[in-house]
């Protein structure tokens, strides 16, 4: 993710790192190489350009304009969504973490707490390594005990049985008579919580937009886009390649950022950033505890988050 200051208008205009821009050159360059191969044969091929008028390009245009952000929105609705989730992980972390550290009617010893507030914060990293299908055993070992480390590792839910565990503390805690009913009761609503937040983000990697709609929009796009300059040819002239590929990097580049923001949780520039955000959600924890702040996630190239 993309993370620094609001620019100047006029180093937006060159922003290039998460504009999307790297990912199209190769594409624009076609369009480019087309209108020049339209611009070139206009002379000789006349009878082919003229019966291409800019009206029809207008209609469609117009048109595929509103199914992209049609299917801008739908793709920000799961960016969104999947950031909703993230920010409720984060208040249900702290709300765990509050709970064992004031509810608790006998105290609980200080090894069990930090036991429970490490394995809060070894959660967000197993859903994150979940969701990116990335290796967490090097986060995980540094946060788990090697018992629940080792029975974590053998699950295929590793976030869920983490949660397990959590609600196995509570439960032996409730047995040696230091939590009562009312307060296992409002720690387990929490602990519901995670549950939903890891189905909010399951739901939303396994179910993607439908394939067939995005395949539609894309062809569609450009289709266009290698037909325009045939229709602007007559009217604009030398000027083809400019329009042509203007016209070009913009539909182009909605069609690329949908694609990015659709799957969320990626490594894209524009995806989530869940390496900081799990970074967050454990100082969040330490903080509570009165633990010093762990090294956060540092900006690479000073702004781009992970």
């Amino acid at each position: 993710m993309i993370i620094r200051p609001q620019l100047h208008w006029f180093r937006m205009l060159l922003a290039w790192r998460g504009s999307v821009l790297p990912e199209l050159l190769p594409r624009l360059g076609l369009i480019l190489l087309i209108s020049l191969i339209a611009l070139g044969v206009h002379d000789q091929v006349v009878r082919i350009t003229a019966n291409l008028s800019t009206t029809p390009f207008s209609l469609i245009g117009i048109a595929l304009a509103i199914f992209l952000g049609f299917r801008n929105s739908a793709s920000y609705d799961r960016y969104w969504e999947a950031r909703k989730l993230w920010g409720r992980l984060l208040n249900e972390t702290r709300s765990l973490t509050r709970q064992v550290l004031t509810l608790p009617s006998v105290p609980i010893d200080a090894n069990e707490t930090q036991a429970f507030v490490r394995a809060l914060g070894a959660f967000s990293h197993a859903l994150r390594h979940q969701l990116r299908g990335s290796d967490p055993s090097e986060d995980l070992s540094a946060r788990l005990d090697k018992p629940l480390f080792e029975r974590v590792m053998m699950s295929r839910y590793r976030a869920a049985t983490i949660m397990l565990w959590l609600g196995e503390w509570v439960q032996r805690q409730a047995r040696e008579g230091k939590l009562d009913a009312w307060t296992v009761h409002a720690i387990d609503r929490n602990l519901n919580g995670l549950s939903d937040v890891i189905g909010g983000c399951e739901r939303i990697v396994s179910t993607p937009l439908p394939f067939a709609y995005s395949v539609m929009i894309h062809r569609t796009v450009y289709f266009f886009c290698a037909l325009l300059p045939f229709g602007l040819v007559e009217g604009v002239g030398v000027f083809t390649p400019l329009f042509s590929v203007f016209v070009a990097y913009t539909f182009m580049a909605l069609d690329a950022i949908a694609s990015q923001i659709e799957e969320p949780f990626g490594t894209d520039d524009n995806d989530l950033a869940l390496d900081a955000l799990c970074a967050f959600i454990e100082d969040a924890s330490r903080d509570l505890l009165a633990q010093p702040s762990l090294q956060k996630t540092a900006a690479k190239d000073g702004y781009l988050l992970t």
